[in-house]
């Protein structure tokens, strides 16, 4: 079903590649179950997506929206993190699978990039429909009892037959020519290639190139395939035969095309600026790749860090960028307070190893400990080396290697981290350089993210008691309320909502936002929504409710002003009289689907005019309507104009299903920029339930 899926979605949208992702059994964690026109091993880094990452198919799933990338330009801007993994020419287009309100996974494709050219609607469409198709299919299986979750690896979909590329001609080249599969996988070889590798043709075919040819396999490479893999720009570099650094140089081109790739390697001079030899895994990084990668991994890791908030998501980020980066198996990482080491992540350890090293103090002899006491690396080659220099201490493994490194951020010590490998290696002077620089990045990361648990923590407090704790339950009518602080800085901000019972069986709607952020704004906030509520619970006409808010603030003359949106219900017949203050404009979603921006007249910002006055417009919401009101955080982006804003809220609000209206509300504040929203954002939604039709 899965694999089907992929080649069918592939093929609508003319891709290249495609896959599956599924939700595991592990919470917030998608594991890629489909995979088609890629080589597995090659992309085992993303074989696994925390929904909360800075990926298209994490976004795709957390937010159920559609993700169209159509050239690397949109994809650095939209998502630098996963071109500074894979920074090659290439189209992606993700899908979220769902059915109902069930969300099962992601369907992505790959393509051949269009730059300036976005994805054409027919396109969305058709991907759109395939991906529907896969959810029914997936909700099927789970009415029918079968858990629609994945584990293991992802079943790689095998390439079609068809022809090898064999042919006399080929035969009388002097360099050696391969034809390989999107699996990787030799489909032919000259008479050249069978010469160099010592293996005829029909040896040779089906064998994995890499393990043919073990010295193209080597880490320095793998980005030239991956190059060719994903994008149809050919690529050209230097190796020497057999990774020897006396071995004879050869030169090795890739040509991509839609089944796979044509492989050429022939005799060559030393190139002037060839590398100087190839260094063998663990022995250090001697080639000119190399050396770039061990560049690229602390630039590839700060991008990363930079969008990580709390520590549990800076750790994350090091066990999806950095072990990977070096062959790791095991990573912990323990955090100093009072004087001591507390296990905050670890992964790959045996369940409950680490328990006895947990609350450790900096006087115990441990390799962790003493890194950091000592603000030197630790570096062992193997599990007998470890013990020899700390006799007695209990090992996971007997066969392995280890690093501990110790977390310094501006001189103060944040605390240490583990490294493991399931087998010894050596660690090169390189190698021990790039891994102490990314420890300082770790460090500093941590720190910041530990200054945001706490501040962010008594924020959320003080926030939080300003807010309603709940909204009141009346007949014929459900709200719903949502706020989300800003995540650029900690302070409080000035954005709320409110649904107060006036009498009279009315209902009144309130929206708000008080100009910057920080205690005085929280502290506006909290005086004009009491100001709110006692003139509206009075009885106050909506007009009045504004007017007198509005003099009240003037009065207490905080040096802000506020903008507020007020609209009086009645549930039983869905009649509503509005009143606007320079807030953005409501939106109305009618029980067709239909949603419109309604234009309703307004008055200036409260606490500038004295004077000013405050016209009141009549509304009328359908049985199944949807009322919307929000604040500009929910709108505004950085260099876009807020009426782009405000469309993409509408056809946003348009596409969701009108119930339950806390899914709505949670889909309309979902796509709002993550760990890099600048502004508050607070929603209020009003959905008509009963009563009469009109």
């Amino acid at each position: 079903m899965l694999s089907r899926a992929v080649v069918d979605a592939v093929a609508e949208v003319g891709g290249y590649a495609g896959g599956v992702y599924l939700r595991s059994r592990t919470d917030g964690l998608l594991l890629m179950a489909s995979l088609a026109g890629l080589p597995g091993l090659l992309f085992r880094p993303w074989w696994r997506m925390h929904v909360n990452r800075p990926y298209p198919v994490a976004e795709a799933y957390r937010s159920g929206q559609s993700v169209h990338l159509a050239d690397a330009e949109a994809s650095m801007r939209r998502f630098p993190q996963l071109m500074a993994g894979l920074p090659f020419p290439f189209a992606s287009l993700y899908e979220p699978v769902t059915a109902g309100q069930e969300r099962f996974g992601v369907l992505l494709v790959l393509r051949e990039a269009t730059p300036g050219v976005p994805v054409s609607a027919l396109d969305r469409e058709r991907l759109r429909e395939a991906a529907d198709r896969l959810g029914q299919e997936l909700a099927s299986l789970a009415e029918a009892g079968t858990p629609v979750v994945w584990e293991g690896d992802p079943v790689l979909v095998e390439p079609p037959a068809g022809d090898d590329g064999a042919g006399d001609a080929a035969d009388r080249l002097p360099q050696a020519l391969l034809s390989v599969d999107r699996h990787g996988r030799i489909r032919y070889a000259n008479a050249a290639a069978a010469d160099l590798v010592g293996l005829s043709g029909d040896r040779l075919r089906g064998q994995v190139v890499w393990k043919a040819l073990p010295w193209l396999g080597h880490p320095a490479f793998e980005d030239h395939f991956r190059a060719v893999f994903m994008s149809t720009e050919p690529v050209h570099f230097s190796v020497r035969r057999d990774g020897d650094p006396g071995g004879d140089w050869l030169s090795v081109g890739l040509y991509p095309g839609a089944s796979g790739l044509t492989l050429t390697i022939g005799a060559e001079t030393k190139p002037a600026y060839a590398p100087a030899s190839v260094a063998r895994p663990g022995t250090g990084l001697g080639s000119p790749a190399d050396r770039a990668s061990a560049l690229y991994r602390p630039v590839a890791l700060a991008i990363a860090l930079t969008e990580a908030v709390t520590a549990r998501q800076v750790s994350a980020v090091v066990t999806e960028e950095l072990l990977p980066a070096f062959g790791g198996r095991q990573l912990a990482i323990y955090m100093l307070d009072e004087r001591q080491l507390h296990l905050a992540w670890e992964t790959g350890f045996p369940r409950g190893f680490l328990d006895r090293f947990d609350g450790v103090g900096l006087d115990v002899r441990l390799p962790g400990v003493e890194c950091l006491t000592s603000g030197r690396p630790l570096f062992f080659e193997s599990m007998e080396r470890l013990s020899a220099a700390y006799p007695g201490i209990p090992l996971d493994a007997s066969v392995g290697a280890r690093a501990f490194l110790p977390l310094i951020a501006s001189g103060r010590p944040v605390g240490s981290c583990i490294l493991g490998f399931d087998a010894p290696r050596g660690f090169s002077p390189e190698e021990r350089t790039v891994l102490t620089a990314l420890a300082g990045l770790i460090a500093q990361a941590l720190e910041r993210a530990r200054r945001y648990d706490s501040e962010a923590a008594l924020a959320r407090g003080l926030q939080s008691a300003l807010l309603p704790r709940r909204l009141p339950v009346r007949e014929h009518v459900e709200t719903v309320g949502r706020y989300l602080p800003g995540t650029q800085g900690m302070d409080v901000g000035g954005d709320w909502y409110d649904v107060i019972e006036t009498g009279g069986g009315l209902l009144a709607l309130v929206i708000g936002d008080v100009q910057g952020h920080g205690v005085a704004a929280a502290a506006t906030m909290g005086q004009l929504r009491s100001a709110v509520r006692a003139f509206a619970l009075s009885g106050s006409t909506p007009e009045r409710v504004m007017s007198g808010t509005n003099q009240l603030l003037i009065d207490l003359d905080p040096g802000q002003f506020a903008s507020c949106c007020y609209v009086l219900l009645d549930p039983a017949t869905g009649s509503a009289t509005a009143v606007r203050a320079g807030h953005p404009q409501p939106l109305l979603r009618h029980p067709g689907g239909r949603t419109e921006v309604l234009d309703l007249p307004g008055g200036v910002v409260l606490g500038i005019d004295p004077e000013a006055t405050y016209p009141v417009t009549g509304l009328s919401l359908a049985r199944g309507a949807v009322l919307a009101l929000y604040t500009d955080g929910l709108v505004e982006r950085p260099g876009a104009d807020i009426d782009t804003g405000v469309e993409r809220l509408r056809g946003a609000l348009a596409a969701a299903r009108p119930a339950p209206l806390t899914e709505t509300a949670d889909r309309l504040v979902g796509g709002t920029g993550g760990a890099d929203r600048p502004d508050d954002i607070a929603l209020l939604l009003a959905s008509r339930t009963g009563g009469p039709q009109e």
